[in-house]
């Protein structure tokens, strides 16, 4: 009977529903601790739950499908906050493209040399290397250029959840807290969990967090390469 509900074809995705709810109550009740972030809970609570039924990651991923299907129309619809604040997009124009070219440089090269400086391998560098852009753009980017997509994949979802539990701490510490800067540095540092953080705190944080995100893919895709080929190896 259990291993039957255990391939209820709508299981696992009720399962993630309900602890990406429970993560997020946790979350308010802890007044938004940071290492209580829903994202990092809710991941936590679905492993445990995963581990203790011995249910196989590629059988939760089969229940789960529709979240990953709604990830398309979910990075499509960050357009409308985007659109209502052209405006403003239009007007900082230089200095956000100075933040994403200075930003998106730093990120690649700060995974490079901690790499290099802990003597991990290439194709381990390789795959580390695009780890501030969203996961499809960054498997794609390590399969090319002979790195290893499943360890890319894990580098950028620890990225995305360490990026949106410290940003916000940090730029509080620095003394920043324009929504627009927020939410930028978190669209460039931490991609599509660091945009979901970032609407939380604000319509135009979120919409300056997905433009960051959407450009330092395209930006990352563009350096990358030419990075690797100065880079010593």
């Amino acid at each position: 009977m259990f291993a039957m509900l255990k391939s209820a074809p709508l299981l696992w995705l009720a399962v993630t529903g309900f602890a990406y709810l429970l993560a997020e109550k946790i979350y308010h009740r802890a007044r938004h601790f940071p290492l209580l972030h829903p994202v990092l809970v809710s991941i936590a609570l679905v492993a445990a739950l995963l581990l203790l039924a011995r249910v196989d990651y590629a059988d939760y991923f089969v229940g789960a499908r529709p979240l990953h299907w709604l990830l398309g129309p979910a990075t499509v619809a960050l357009a409308v906050p985007l659109f209502d604040n052209l405006q403003r997009v239009r007007s900082l124009l230089l200095p956000l493209t100075i933040a994403l070219l200075v930003g998106g440089l730093v990120g690649i090269v700060s995974a490079l040399g901690l790499a290099h400086l802990f003597g991990l391998s290439w194709p381990v560098q390789l795959s580390f290397a695009p780890k501030s852009v969203t996961t499809p753009i960054a498997m794609a980017l390590s399969d090319h250029l002979g790195g290893l997509p499943a360890l890319t994949a894990n580098i950028v979802i620890i990225t995305g959840v360490v990026g949106a539990v410290i940003v916000v701490p940090l730029l509080r510490w620095l003394k920043v807290d324009g929504d627009i800067e927020r939410g930028f540095a978190l669209g460039v540092a931490a991609h599509g969990v660091g945009t979901a953080r970032a609407f939380q705190l604000s319509p135009t944080a979120g919409a300056f967090a997905g433009l960051a995100m959407g450009l330092n893919g395209i930006w990352t895709s563009l350096i990358l390469p030419l990075v690797l080929a100065f880079w010593p190896h």
